[in-house]
């Protein structure tokens, strides 16, 4: 069984279900792409483990990475393994030195777990004929719901009231003692994708 490696491109809110999102893995050695659609805590799982972004407490694939540590077990891979009736399946391969076995998984913990550890993902040929999205297919779909949300967008902007302003500098830019309360203010709401902007935005000021 051939194995093909997969790399993260991104994640998104789920157009299609409420609540949910859409991991989008891609074919290294191709264009197509497969997106799974995983709940909202594995997605911030892995949204804040891509950003580099530490939490106040660890989560839950945080605590299985000290806990594999702990009893010296090393994970060497996740396979997205099957696909069945629309369900992915998936496998964390382990390792404890002198055996090596699987935990079946679901997708979204799995590479969770994986990212912590720094292994490859993987999938098959059949998994990706019949859930891979071929590139050009993924943009014109991209192309037609950004258009949608700037619609969305205005409806939504209508009648709320302004936001408190935020203290700037004569140049017009935020105060980094300001950046760094934000930055924890986000993180204290777990909000870890405005966390990354404004941690990305620390870090050009350091670097200037």
């Amino acid at each position: 069984m051939k194995k093909i490696p997969l790399e993260i491109l991104g994640l998104s809110s789920s157009q299609s279900q409420s609540g949910s999102f859409a991991l989008i893995l891609g074919e290294k050695t191709g264009n197509r792409r497969l997106p799974i659609i995983i709940g909202m805590f594995e997605a911030q799982s892995i949204a804040i483990q891509i950003e580099k972004i530490n939490p106040n407490r660890p989560l839950t694939h945080d605590l299985f990475k000290s806990f594999a540590e702990q009893v010296h077990v090393a994970v060497l891979e996740v396979m997205i393994s099957d696909l069945k009736e629309g369900v992915f399946y998936s496998k964390i391969v382990c390792s404890d030195g002198a055996t090596t076995f699987e935990l079946d998984s679901r997708p979204s913990d799995a590479i969770a777990i994986g990212l912590r550890f720094g292994v490859p993902i993987f999938t098959v040929e059949s998994v990706l004929s019949e859930a891979g999205i071929i590139l050009s297919d993924l943009d014109e779909n991209a192309e037609d719901s950004d258009d949608e949300d700037d619609d969305d967008d205005e409806d939504d902007d209508a009648g709320k009231p302004a936001p408190a302003p935020v203290p700037r500098e004569p140049s017009g830019q935020v105060p980094v003692d300001e950046l760094t309360k934000m930055l924890a203010q986000a993180i204290d709401r777990e909000d870890y994708e405005k966390a990354a902007k404004i941690r990305d935005e620390l870090d050009k000021r350091k670097d200037s």
